[in-house]
């Protein structure tokens, strides 16, 4: 499973828009994905309530784990962009 750790860019962190896209993406993935901080137990991407448990904010890093399958590293460079991306700019 293909798994990147990358920082954060949006000013508000992973909360609502930024939160939103990284969940549909996660939906439409075809395979699961899991999203945490490193050393921490991760959650499921594709739902909004464990994402924005996660209280993920800017600058902080967090893990994205991407399921086995054809376009796994397809996958994980799309969440990684939306999530180091600063949508809130």
């Amino acid at each position: 499973m293909p798994s990147q750790v990358v920082v954060i860019g949006s000013k508000v962190g992973l909360h609502a828009r930024p939160a939103t896209l990284l969940i549909k993406a996660c939906a439409a993935a075809g395979v699961p994905v899991t999203i945490g901080r490193v050393g921490e137990t991760a959650v499921n991407a594709a739902s909004m309530l464990s994402v924005l448990a996660l209280g993920a904010k800017c600058g902080e890093s967090v893990e994205i784990t991407v399921g086995d399958g054809p376009d796994s590293t397809r996958v994980l460079n799309e969440l990684v962009e939306i999530v180091q991306t600063d949508h809130d700019a």
